[in-house]
């Protein structure tokens, strides 16, 4: 019995869907764990965190028109002041620079 093209797209469609939900989670988790500490919660550092180090808030139109391949560099091989995060695999460095990229 041959099974329609939208029987095989739909349940396709979920699982990717349902992927990137997980993903993103991942992402949350690595990014509380290891960048909120100084990039803020949110993507806002403190003042004093901010001075500091030059962190700039994710409502910044130049870290807005970062890529997520850029963004997953800098946290890989660090980038200013910033040191590279250690012990992150390549998916888990995915996962986070796509997290950073959706907060404003």
């Amino acid at each position: 019995m041959k099974k329609s093209l939208r029987s095989r797209i739909v349940p396709a469609a979920v699982l990717l869907l349902a992927g990137s939900m997980c993903f993103a989670e991942d992402g949350k988790a690595i990014y509380s764990s290891k960048c909120a500490m100084c990039h803020g919660p949110t993507g806002t550092p403190s003042a004093t965190m901010a001075k500091m180090m030059g962190i700039k808030p994710t409502s910044d139109p130049s870290m807005q028109s970062l890529t997520v391949a850029e963004i997953a560099s800098a946290v890989k091989n660090g980038k200013g002041k910033m040191k590279p995060v250690a012990g992150l695999t390549d998916p888990q460095v995915q996962a986070v620079a796509a997290y950073f990229k959706t907060l404003k």
